[in-house]
C-alpha cells in the first residue's frame, strides 16, 4: 500500500497523505514517499499542487510518536533534518501549492500545511503544535514558519502552551485563507488551483519568487527583486499574447508557458 498518492487533473497535481488508519501520521516511510512524489511532479505539465490527507478525520495528525519514542539525540537530529529537507523541497517548488486541511493538522501536520503557499480548511479542522506536552520542541519548522504567519505573540502562545485552535480561530489569525464545509473543501481548493493554473505560468512562478525572495529582505532590496522578475516576463510569448488579448478585448485561449 502506498502511503502517499499522486493524481493529475489537467494542470493541477494532487498529493494525498494516505495513512488514514493512523490519522495520516508521518513516519520515515511516509516522508520518503512524499519526497519521491515531489520529485516526480512534471513541472512542465503542472501549474499548481494541492496537498491533502485521506479520510475525514485528519489532514496529518502529526509525526508518528511510536516511531519517535525511543530515538536517541542523533536519531532525533537525523529525523528532524530528513523531514525539514522534504518540507523545504515542497515549500520551494516553483509552482504554487495549496493545503486542503481536512481535519487534524497537529505537529508535523500543521508544519506541512505551513509549507504550502495557501491554506484552506474544513470546519472540523484543528491546528496546533503540541510537542512540548511530549517533551520535545516542534521539529519540522513549526517554531519558524508559525511566527512568520501569525506573529510572534500568538506563535509563542501556541507553541509554549501546546494550544490547539479550531478553524474559525485559524482564519482569524491568518493561519488559513478560508474555511469551508467538509464537502466543499476539495471543490473550493480545486477551483482556486485551476484558476491559478489558467494564468500565465511564468508570471505566476515569477510572482512566487518575488514574494518569497523579497519577504525577508529590506524594502529597497525587495523592490529590486520584484523589478527583476517583472522585467523577465517581457521576454515571454505569454506576456505578448496576454497584453494583445487585453487590447483586442478578448480572452486568452491558453497560455503556453513560453
Amino acid at each position: 500500500m502506498s502511503f502517499v498518492t499522486y493524481e493529475q487533473d489537467g494542470y493541477v497535481g494532487i498529493i494525498t497523505i494516505n495513512r488514514p488508519e493512523a490519522l495520516n501520521a508521518l513516519n520515515t516511510q511516509v516522508l520518503k514517499e512524499l519526497d519521491e512524489t515531489i520529485d516526480r511532479i512534471d513541472l512542465n505539465e503542472t501549474r499548481a499542487v494541492i496537498v491533502t490527507g485521506a479520510g475525514e478525520k485528519a489532514f496529518v495528525a502529526g509525526a508518528d510518536i511510536a516511531a519517535m519514542s525511543n530515538m536517541t539525540m542523533k536519531e532525533g537530529h537525523e529525523f528532524g533534518k530528513f523531514g525539514n529537507d522534504i518540507f523545504r523541497k515542497l515549500e520551494t517548488l516553483p509552482i504554487p501549492t495549496i493545503a486542503a486541511v481536512n481535519g487534524f493538522a497537529l505537529g508535523g501536520g500543521n508544519e506541512l500545511a505551513m509549507c504550502c503557499d495557501i491554506r484552506y480548511c474544513s470546519e472540523n479542522a484543528v491546528f496546533g503544535q503540541p510537542e512540548v506536552g511530549l517533551g520535545i520542541t516542534p521539529g519540522f519548522g513549526g517554531t519558524q514558519r508559525l511566527v512568520r504567519l501569525v506573529g510572534t505573540g500568538k506563535a509563542k502562545e501556541m507553541v509554549f502552551a501546546g494550544t490547539n485552535i479550531k478553524a474559525d480561530e485559524a482564519l482569524r489569525i491568518g493561519l488559513v485563507n478560508g474555511v469551508c464545509a467538509k464537502e466543499e473543501l476539495m471543490p473550493t481548493v480545486m477551483k482556486l488551483a485551476k484558476k491559478i493554473a489558467s494564468n500565465a505560468p511564468i508570471a505566476v512562478r515569477n510572482s512566487k519568487l518575488a514574494v518569497t525572495d523579497g519577504f525577508l529582505s529590506d524594502l529597497d532590496h525587495a523592490i529590486a527583486i520584484e523589478e527583476k522578475y517583472f522585467s523577465e516576463c517581457f521576454e515571454t510569448e505569454d506576456q505578448r499574447e496576454g497584453m494583445k488579448a487585453f487590447l483586442e478585448k478578448r480572452k486568452v485561449e491558453k497560455f503556453n508557458n513560453r
